[in-house]
């Protein structure tokens, strides 16, 4: 009986099984949902929603196979997404291969001297320009143990360590003003200029950061002066070891690496705005710099290549899901369902105040991110319907990017389904509960200053 019992014990669906269950109730739709479509209209370079021009037409219902066939076509249509993360998670592991992250970490907390405690704010601010450049996030699971020897050797805990990690990338990936990943995959779908409206982002960029900053800061300090305070205090008891770190030398090599991709993120926002380039220039440029950073640092040409095909490995899961969800989108246009989805939506929020409309978004992206935890995928699976939604409600588009950019952001650290998060978690040896016992002072904060920055945003007619 007691095995019976634990077997009928909930466990979380693989994120790509949920997926698979979206397309499948997606499919459903298009014969319950009647289909229908707007007219459309090219105006300064955006395809525009006629108000009133909505019409059902003939029904198209999805077949078994379109279930199947939906994923690689999926797969194809956000290609130009699929393989820049790939070529950026294969660039970052030629860097990574080389040392030179974690001994130019190392070489900071050397040089810090008696300003040690310096490497918590220093630490957040690095993870965090990561995350709104490049889109950091699988990534960050090879950070844990590295953030775990920093808070261990000034006398935290591991939960210190794991946290300076993971909000800190998620405070640059919420605030977004230069990640291709979410904002820039949401900006194409929205047919507004990629990385336009950085300058507010970056203002609550920082009040995003400084409440991370904060929160962890004074965690750590109440855990310095009584270690019986640690949300961790079992796993700190049973590692009971004083960790201290071992200064290998920062090498020019290293550096040269580093500066390489450093290099090309700034290369790559010149680019854009001077040239307009797209995900396909991205790519090449972050390839190229991934190969000299690998050729630089000694790895040869054989070294090189397999430290890429390891990178891109270490980000298959966050790669593949873009497909998959865009999947979801492909049944229902092609069942000519979408529209009326839009329909019924706008009709039902029409007398709603564009204020609540915007929470309205920014609460349904943020619980979305528990089926579609992915910013590139959840960007591609809501944009095509959060955009036309906004144009018949006379809401500006830049306003249904923040929407999602926020919902789909702050998640990310709160759900299981978020396999960066609970792979982090593993890593560390610390269980969901103990970190959202943590997490959830910080997550409140963010929801309030996402949705004062929205309001905000909103009255300047952002």
């Amino acid at each position: 009986m007691k095995r019976w019992i634990q077997q009928l014990k909930f466990r979380t669906p693989h994120t790509y099984a949920l997926l698979m269950g979206i397309i499948t109730i997606a499919c459903l739709l298009t014969y319950i949902i009647p289909a229908g479509e707007y007219d459309r209209e090219e105006k300064n370079g955006q395809t525009l929603v006629i108000s009133g021009s909505y019409k059902e037409v003939a029904q198209q219902g999805g077949s078994l196979f379109d279930i199947f066939r939906a994923i690689p076509e999926g797969l194809i249509s956000g290609g130009e997404i699929v393989f820049y993360i790939f070529l950026v998670g294969g660039a970052f592991g030629i860097v990574h291969k080389t040392g030179a992250f974690e001994t130019g970490v190392k070489y900071v907390m050397s040089q810090l001297g008696n300003f040690k405690v310096l490497m918590i704010p220093l630490t957040m601010t690095i993870f965090s320009i990561l995350g709104f450049s490049i889109g950091l996030a699988e990534e960050t699971i090879i950070f844990v143990p590295i953030g775990i020897i920093i808070a261990r050797t000034l006398g935290y805990d591991a939960l210190t360590g794991t946290s300076i990690v993971i909000l800190g990338a998620a405070s640059g990936f919420m605030g977004g003003m230069l990640n291709p990943f979410t904002v820039g995959v949401a900006q194409t779908v929205a047919e507004i200029p990629m990385f336009s409206g950085w300058g507010l982002r970056t203002i609550i960029y920082l009040f995003v950061l400084t409440a991370a900053i904060t929160t962890v800061m004074l965690y750590a300090f109440k855990v310095k002066k009584d270690m019986s305070k640690s949300l961790v205090l079992e796993l700190e008891q049973a590692e009971n070891t004083n960790q201290t770190y071992e200064y290998s030398r920062f090498t020019k090599r290293q550096a040269a690496g580093l500066a390489l991709i450093v290099g090309t993120i700034a290369l790559n926002v010149f680019g854009i705005f001077k040239f307009s380039w797209s995900f396909n220039e991205m790519s090449a440029n972050f390839l190229l710099a991934g190969l000299l950073a690998g050729l630089i640092g000694g790895l040869g040409i054989n070294g090189t290549f397999d430290a890429l095909i390891e990178g891109m490995k270490d980000i298959l899961f966050g790669a593949m899901i873009v497909g998959f969800a865009k999947g979801i989108i492909v049944i229902l246009e092609n069942g000519k369902v979408i529209d009326t989805i839009v329909h019924g939506m706008s009709s039902v929020l029409s007398d709603v105040p564009a204020s609540i409309v915007i929470i309205v978004m920014f609460v349904f992206q943020f619980f979305l991110n528990f089926f579609i935890p992915s910013g590139s995928g959840q960007a591609l699976t809501t944009m095509p319907l959060m955009v036309p939604i906004a144009d018949l409600l006379d809401i500006n588009r830049q306003m249904t990017v923040l929407a999602f950019q926020y919902g789909d952001a702050i998640s990310n650290i709160l759900f299981p389904t978020s396999a960066i998060l609970m792979g982090a978690l593993a890593v560390a040896k610390i269980s969901y509960v103990q970190w959202l016992k943590f997490a959830w002072k910080v997550i409140v904060l963010w929801v309030f200053i996402c949705i004062a920055a929205m309001s905000i945003a909103l009255m300047l007619n952002y």
